[in-house]
């Protein structure tokens, strides 16, 4: 049961349709502007655990939203119901709501001006079997091969299989009205190893757009076993300042934090620790971080934004130096700078590295703290500051040495991002920022 590319198109050619009416009886009933969005999924979610079928789930998920704007008031509504009848309905009660809203002199659609004119294919949608059969045969062969890899293995958490196809469509009163097909597969497995009378969890995954992209049932097993045995028999370690390093999984949150430091929401709020840095230096200078939203087949590609702003290739750090905020229309207007093309989330960083893998980053720290697990919310946007609870590996003079769990790792934002010693050539392609293991000069250790 692979869904139909043919009709999958003429669902999203109505679509488009839809929009496209809601906007003009918008501008029908007298708005000055108006929006309107449409996202819809669907697929499958299969869960298997011990060689039992947990659940089985087929879904369809999506609503039409509609936005519109009388002078600076603004109102909104959605339906899920795509009649013409229900659009319309839709559109009186964002109408409606636009009446007795206040006045924000910011609102408004994005500049005309920066819209997408031209919509590349990306290579964002393949279909794949949505059948339960498939699904489940995917989880069940996963889980069966790691229960049988390491008699450490005592028990599962369970696998579980997903496969959805689906489209985003925008169009505003500029004219415009585009949207794309997508798709997102993923299989994960989940175990239990014990040593003695200690127990650990651990879990690997691997997600694509392209079903032949994933890995193995087989290859996500061993990942798993091999990610949960090594931490068995794991040690507390003494409080300490010692260099830390990020691994691949992990350091992508890192990015994460610089993300949410120079977005538009948080600087206007004056609630970021980047707040006034544009074109200071924050990372080292050796350290470039590239924008590439065409990047073909990307998870986090995409040929526009949530505004319809044309994405492009920018560098938003170079050299050390931040180039750019992230800026939706609204924030735009707020610090009087011109959008980005943002609403909606990064597309697809690239961070640059310069040594080759895991392995060297680790004779280059020496002796510190690798850390692959991070837990808790403890990081402060405002002022950077930075403690989570972490596991990991000790490691010695280029070595791991052994596994350490019940620690906690702090420090300032500002200060890890300035003090990045290296980053390796492990990059992890299942996030939004393709970055490989980072080395940090220092963090405190909070430990025994």
């Amino acid at each position: 049961m692979i869904p139909d590319m043919n009709e999958l198109q003429t669902e999203l050619h109505e679509v488009k349709q839809a929009v496209a009416d809601a906007i003009n009886y918008a501008t029908q009933l007298g708005v000055s502007a108006a929006e309107c969005a449409m996202s819809r999924s669907s697929g499958i979610n299969v869960a298997t655990r011990l060689g039992e079928v947990e659940t089985v789930e087929f879904n369809q998920d999506g609503a039409l939203g509609i936005t519109v704007f009388r002078g600076q008031q603004k109102g909104s509504s959605s339906t899920t119901d795509l009649t013409a009848k229900a659009i319309r309905a839709a559109v009186e009660k964002a109408n409606d709501i636009a009446r007795y809203t206040s006045e924000d002199p910011f609102a408004g659609l994005a500049p005309a001006e920066l819209m997408a004119t031209e919509i590349p294919d990306l290579d964002l949608c393949h279909p794949a079997d949505q059948s339960a059969e498939f699904a489940l045969e995917q989880a069940l062969a996963c889980e069966q091969h790691a229960l049988q890899l390491d008699p450490r293995i005592v028990n599962s958490d369970g696998a579980g299989y997903s496969s959805h196809v689906g489209y985003r469509v925008y169009g505003n009163s500029h004219g415009f009205v585009a949207g794309y097909l997508q798709s997102r597969h993923s299989l994960s497995c989940s175990l239990i190893a014990k040593s003695g009378e200690a127990m650990q969890r651990d879990y690997s995954y691997t997600v694509a757009r392209h079903r032949d992209d994933l890995w193995t049932p087989h290859q996500v097993a061993e990942d798993a076993v091999q990610s949960t045995v090594s931490r068995l028999d794991a040690r507390k370690i003494a409080t300490a300042k010692v260099p830390v390093i990020f691994r691949a999984d992990v350091a992508n949150s890192l990015f994460g934090h610089l993300v949410a430091g120079i977005s538009g929401g948080s600087l206007y709020r004056k609630s970021s620790f980047l707040v006034d840095h544009l074109g200071k230096q924050i990372l080292p200078s050796w350290l470039t971080v590239q924008e590439r939203p065409h990047l073909r087949g990307a998870l986090a590609s995409s040929p526009f934004d949530h505004e319809g702003l044309a994405t492009h290739d920018r560098d938003i750090i170079k050299d050390g130096v931040l180039q750019t905020y992230l800026l939706t229309s609204y924030s735009a207007r707020k610090l009087g700078m011109k959008p980005t093309g943002h609403a909606g989330g990064i597309h697809t960083w690239e961070v640059n590295h310069q040594v080759e893998n895991l392995a060297a980053l680790c004779k280059k720290m020496g002796t510190g703290l690798l850390v692959t697990e991070l837990m808790g919310q403890g990081v402060n946007i405002v002022n950077g500051d930075y403690s989570r609870g972490a596991a990991g590996f000790w490691v010695e003079n280029g070595e791991i040495q052994y596994p350490v769990e019940e620690i906690t790792i702090a420090g300032n934002l500002k200060d890890m991002l300035a003090n990045i010693v290296a980053i390796a050539g492990d990059v992890d392609a299942r996030h939004g920022v393709r970055t490989g293991s980072v080395l940090l000069e220092e963090m405190r250790i909070a430990g025994v």
